[in-house]
């Protein structure tokens, strides 16, 4: 280990930062945070360090840096661009057995800035040891990822409640087990949903009654996405790693179930036409016994869960039964599969309203509003279509819709293997068979399907595009 981490306590410490442009302005910032006094020595201050200095009553001593500088002060940042001054600044705070740093030249500094993670009270620090910067602040964007802003909240509410816990279990071993309890349990879950005066509640409550630690479980209703893990969001990744139990769909990919808790008990509840794992009203039935017996129940389903999810018809049953839950939208099929596949749903061009519907069968009919569907400037998307093809095209086009209207089919969008085949409203049952296209697909119709030519080398990612070929295993022209 290169440096000993450590966490300074900087409040009203008078800091020296010798330095005014732009480097220099990034410590002064954190130094300001932290609670130091700064006295900033430089010939000269850029704009923004200028305005920090006013702001923040600085000292400012507009002049070169000489050794007298040091009087006074408790820690000290050298941040120019003059190698000899860095020097001297580092040489002159050693000999007086001050704490220094010199930026991006750690063989100059006794310490060093780590990347950070400001969750205040709760800070994390991540170094390199100053070898590579850079890798230090890509692990820190990871983390800040997966740790939410309202784990501050959560360690300040534990802050309130240390000496009453200290009182109630005189021994160590089960303090920990209560704050295990706590951080790991629904208490936790509140503070992350912002109901802090609940949190506070059922705390107060727990150390009222230490029998309470058999509490009645919750359930998170979280939408899974469309496919591509990189698409789930930072609150179901959170949740998909505490949950107990796991209930996933079929449209769930198996790479985003892999993610979940590795000792949570998984259950395949998924539908398919006519073949049904579990009834709708078992999966309902199951997610409260789960929840009565104590058990963080994740119900992870594709797509959005209040989008032909069926999660309204769960949540009654929770709500009847007084049972806790959580609701964690996700990117529905139709918005993940159409960026994927090149296709804007809207364009102030070709369609300014868009309409997603379900192709489900229910009693072997397809009961749309068939007369609302037709208009030019109009994008439909069809979820579950592919069973009642036929009978969407031949309502389509009797009720006005163009026979060569632009068409898409977007099968396993987001994923690897997505194909998306282009054709037009009279061709597309015949596409179905012949391309032998299988679910879970999306059917996309509208104008805007022609912009797929276009669009299509972006896979929704900031980073590489994907030529087109690339992206679609199969693109005909009809």
């Amino acid at each position: 280990m290169e440096f000993l981490p450590i966490f300074y306590n900087l409040k009203n410490q008078l800091c020296l930062l010798v330095g005014g442009g732009e480097v220099a302005h990034r410590k002064a910032s954190l130094l300001v945070r932290a609670g130091g006094r700064l006295r900033v020595v430089s010939p000269e201050l850029g704009e923004e360090m200028a305005l920090l200095v006013k702001q923040n009553g600085c000292e400012y001593r507009a002049k070169n840096y000489s050794v007298d500088d040091l009087d006074g002060v408790g820690l000290v940042i050298a941040g120019t661009d003059n190698v000899q001054v860095n020097i001297h600044v580092s040489e002159d705070a050693r000999q007086r057995g001050l704490p220094v740093n010199v930026v991006d030249q750690p063989h100059l500094s006794s310490f060093i800035f780590p990347a950070i993670i400001d969750r205040s009270p709760l800070v994390i620090a991540v170094s390199s040891s100053g070898e590579s910067p850079v890798l230090a602040r890509l692990l820190r964007a990871r983390l800040e990822s997966l740790i939410p802003g309202t784990y501050g909240n959560l360690a300040k509410l534990v802050g309130r409640f240390r000496d009453q816990v200290k009182t109630r279990f005189g021994k160590i071993n089960q303090r920990r087990a209560f704050w295990e309890s706590v951080l790991q349990g629904p208490i936790a879950e509140m503070v992350f949903a912002g109901k802090n005066e609940l949190a506070e509640t059922m705390l107060k409550k727990l150390l009222d009654d230490t029998s309470t630690s058999e509490y009645t479980g919750e359930v998170y209703l979280v939408g899974a996405g469309p496919g591509d893990p990189d698409l789930l969001t930072f609150r179901a990744l959170r949740l998909m790693q505490q949950a107990d139990v796991v209930l996933y769909d079929r449209l769930v990919s198996p790479q985003i179930v892999d993610m979940c808790r590795r000792d949570a008990n998984r259950i395949n509840v998924g539908k398919a036409n006519k073949k049904h794992t579990l009834p709708q009203e078992e999966i309902n039935h199951m997610l409260v016994r789960l929840a009565k017996k104590g058990k963080r129940v994740l119900r992870l389903k594709g797509g959005d869960p209040f989008i032909f999810g069926r999660g309204g018809e769960e949540l009654d049953q929770l709500m009847e039964q007084q049972i806790p839950f959580q609701v964690v939208p996700g990117i529905t099929a139709a918005s993940g599969c159409a960026a994927y596949a090149g296709i804007p749903l809207t364009h102030r061009d070709y369609a300014q309203s868009v309409r997603f519907l379900t192709g489900h069968l229910k009693n072997n009919t397809c009961d749309l509003p068939w007369d609302e569907l037709i208009h030019k400037n109009q994008t439909l998307v069809i979820y579950m279509g592919l069973i009642s093809i036929n009978l969407i095209c031949e309502n389509l086009i009797a009720h006005g819709m163009p026979v060569n209207t632009h068409v898409a089919l977007v099968e396993r969008g987001t994923l690897p293997e997505q194909r998306v085949i282009i054709g037009n409203l009279g061709s597309l049952p015949t596409l179905v068979e012949q391309k032998n296209v299988k679910p879970p697909s999306l059917v996309i119709i509208g104008e805007v399907v022609q912009l797929h030519d276009q669009l299509a080398w972006f896979k929704g990612s900031s980073t590489s595009p994907v030529l087109p070929g690339k992206l679609n295993n199969e693109c005909p022209k009809i």
